[in-house]
């Protein structure tokens, strides 16, 4: 069941979370190297390292919640029976998570697209780098999660998935 429709949308997240981790580590590898070997540290590699780490912990956070690798407080609901577990994650997360992260989803994908008509550029910093690329991955880590949530959800609802299971 590994290869199912649904499943598409975190493994591509992970992908783009991957490639921006790589490209991270090489513009810090070059940060170090130009900043001890050249005396000459670059103006980019601070707003690099915070906007591509913020990047790929929301783009890897639909992929955790799919393969259940996410940190679970169930001291309460471990006690109940599968089928109680189940239905009241369902609920949780279509109830309570689905609106809150689809809310910001909305949100960052406004700030995206205001970011990208604007033009705007991070103010605090001497670089000056153009916002909407880092709101974009936002927001679409953020569906991405909202997405998960809702497919997690209709596996509890169906009876195919199981809290804290790996497999469905």
């Amino acid at each position: 069941m590994k290869n199912r429709w649904y499943n598409w949308p975190a493994q591509a997240l992970l992908g783009l979370a991957a490639s921006m981790a790589l490209i991270m580590v090489l513009a810090m590898i070059y940060e170090v190297f130009s900043r001890y070997a050249l005396n000459s540290p670059t103006l980019w590699a601070f707003d690099i390292s915070y906007m591509l780490n913020g990047c790929i912990f929301l783009l890897g956070c639909a992929y955790a919640l799919k393969e259940e690798t996410h940190v679970r407080v169930d001291f309460l609901s471990s006690r109940m029976p599968p089928a109680v577990q189940r239905w009241f994650n369902a609920g949780f997360y279509l109830l309570v998570l689905t609106p809150i992260i689809g809310g910001l989803t909305y949100v960052a994908g406004r700030r995206a697209w205001h970011a990208f008509a604007n033009g705007e550029v991070e103010h605090v910093s001497a670089w000056a780098p153009l916002m909407w690329p880092f709101y974009l991955a936002l927001a679409l880590g953020l569906a991405g999660l909202t997405y998960q949530l809702i497919v997690d959800a209709a596996l509890f609802i169906g009876n195919r998935k199981q809290p804290g299971n790996k497999e469905h």
